[in-house]
């Protein structure tokens, strides 16, 4: 047997990316995630486990990190976890580090710090604080936190010089990643709490592979998983070297990777390096296959190297946005308003794919201008998909109401206002039965109408959660019909594909009469509110004016509906909420 000394010189890192869903505040529940994660990582022969950004706090904590008493609770949290992380295997943890004391001005040098906590033996051995801070699109992290400066740690764990990084860090040509590579690190670190939106995955594998193909050092990359009120985290951990895919967690669940990372070039170090841990086991307790990746009990991941892309993504993305904003918020059962259109029909399929069939109710609350296949379109559904269903007519509560505001509304001409009143029925009707029964109510609007302000506030915006607040109308059809193609079957009635959409709120109502059709709708919102263009601009681009300029109108006056409404699950490049904050009053127009 040969001594430490004559050991031969390490080949590859074991690195386990502990790809784990954490709640934002639940400092414990946290902890202890992180700590199941890490024993089957050391049971693995894992050298180090890598868990997300903030891991300790969950991401983001938005202004719980104000809170002096959550920062010390945090760092409490922290110290707890390190006394348990006994054992070979390193973990890289992220925590906030720093504190903020109260009533007291702002001192740098107290940070806090966005940082990545290295752990061995029982003890924080180092600390890394994340120098590229996000302040655009969903982040404000300098509203939060001090960037961090100087060197970056380079460490030795099982014998071999790696660096550690985090989330922005790798997204900056030249930065952090790239630098702490030349300093001598051959595996980087990288962890992250990266938000899904279509096509990430995508721009993150390229991002990953750049900083790989420009050092010629590997990277290990972890990141989060689940949802946080409107954000979805949707993992996809990896592992890349130069001209190779090492392997890829799996998409929208939990998982656990083991990856024998190779290493990049000898460098001699450029700094000093902080020993961590001993050179690696000889012995292995669970040998890594062919392919370098194994997967553990409890963390069943998906299809190995395969991550959800089109439809489906979106799909898994809004399930997961749902399910965790309903369990996370303490409820298990869900009420959907079930109208027999294609908007609520995609939201009761995708609540029953979320929180199960057996946790979704839905009402019908038809009026004197509901049609009988609509009624009827409603009931196929909630037999299709296995739903608890009921029935309310709201005939009665409408002609009081009517027969209350008589008077008041003498000598006037019927318009939207008795159409509302309607909808606001119907809303009342769900916040009683949410009330009665504890179930949390979803909104069915869609990002079309939610753009326009084709809602009532008060009405069909009544609710807790705006499942396809992000979803434009055309894109609705599109998941309606790939979750057809799964189901093998007439899941969502045809019927509710083909008829002509429409609010059922007067005789021979359709959404043509209020709006342009969505086929021409979608694409201006999308050049609006997505690509952030003035009406101008538009015409410029070959639309018609009086189009665009009716469409801009609509939507700039729609804010304070958006304002009141709940939220709900980004999936695109701009939702409306965390990612466009323009204000209510609001009277600026473009120069022409």
């Amino acid at each position: 047997m040969t001594t430490e000394a004559e050991s031969p010189a390490p080949t590859s890192l074991r690195v386990a990316l502990c790809q784990i869903n954490t709640w934002v505040g639940d400092l414990a529940g946290n902890q202890q995630r992180i700590l199941e994660a890490y024993r089957v990582a050391e049971e693995s022969g894992a050298d180090v486990a890598l868990f997300p950004e903030l891991a300790i706090t969950g991401y983001p904590p938005e202004d719980l990190l104000l809170k002096a008493a959550f920062l010390q609770d945090s760092l409490r949290s922290l110290n707890e976890l390190a006394g348990q992380i006994r054992g070979h295997c390193a973990a890289v943890v992220g925590w906030v580090e720093g504190h903020r004391p109260q009533n007291e001005a702002h001192d740098p040098t107290d940070g806090p710090w966005n940082a990545a906590a290295v752990i061995h033996d029982g003890a924080v051995v180092e600390s890394y604080r994340k120098q590229a801070l996000p302040n655009y699109g969903v982040f404000d992290e300098r509203r939060y936190f001090d960037p961090g400066t100087g060197d970056q740690p380079l460490l030795r764990i099982a014998g071999v010089v790696t660096g550690v990084t985090i989330c922005e860090d790798i997204w900056v040509d030249g930065g952090p990643t790239e630098q702490v590579a030349r300093d001598g690190a051959r595996v980087v670190l990288n962890i992250n709490a990266s938000p899904f939106r279509a096509g990430r995955q995508h721009e993150r594998e390229a991002i990953v592979s750049d900083r790989v193909a420009a050092t010629g050092v590997p990277v290990a990359y972890v990141n989060q998983v689940g949802a946080q009120d409107e954000l979805v985290f949707d993992g996809g951990s990896m592992a890349l070297a130069p001209d190779e895919v090492l392997g890829r967690a799996a998409g929208f669940v939990e998982d656990l990777l083991v990856l024998d990372v190779p290493l990049g070039a000898d460098r001699p170090p450029r700094r000093p390096v902080r020993e961590v841990s001993e050179a690696p086991r000889e012995q292995r307790t669970v040998p890594v296959g062919s392919d370098a990746r194994t997967r553990h009990n409890g963390y069943p991941g998906g299809v190995p190297g395969g991550f959800p892309t089109g439809s489906e993504a979106l799909w898994r993305a809004l399930c997961l946005g749902t399910a965790d904003y309903v369990h996370k918020n303490g409820f298990s059962e869900v009420l959907v308003g079930l109208s027999g259109g294609v908007d609520s029909a995609l939201v009761a399929a995708i609540a029953a794919d979320a929180v199960g069939p057996e946790n979704t109710h839905v009402v019908l609350m038809p009026s004197r201008y509901s049609s009988d296949h609509s009624v009827a379109d409603a009931q196929r559904l909630a037999t299709n998909l296995g739903l608890d269903a009921r029935s309310i007519g709201i005939e009665p509560a409408h002609r009081a109401l009517l027969e209350m505001l008589a008077p008041s509304f003498s000598g006037t001409a019927e318009d939207l206002t008795e159409e509302n009143l309607q909808s606001r029925i119907r809303g009342v009707l769900l916040m009683a039965l949410s009330n009665k029964f504890g179930w949390l109510v979803l909104t069915t609007g869609n990002k079309t109408e939610t753009a326009v302000g084709y809602s009532t506030l008060y009405g069909d915006t009544a609710g807790a959660f705006a499942v396809i607040k992000d979803v434009p109308k055309l894109t609705v059809y599109e998941l309606c019909r790939w979750r057809n193609e799964q189901a093998s079957g007439d899941w969502i009635p045809e019927s509710i594909l083909t008829k002509a959409p429409s609010a059922e709120l007067r005789e021979d109502q359709r959404d043509d009469q209020s709006l342009p059709p969505y086929e021409v709708l979608d694409p201006l919102i999308e050049d609006y509110v997505d690509g952030d263009m003035t009406a101008q601009e538009l015409v410029a681009r070959g639309h018609d004016p009086e189009l665009v300029n009716r469409v801009a109108a609509m939507v700039d006056r729609a804010e304070f509906k958006r304002r009141q409404s709940p939220p709900g699950p980004r999936v695109s490049s701009k939702a409306f909420g965390r990612d466009r904050r323009l204000p209510v009053t609001n009277a600026y127009r473009p120069r022409s």
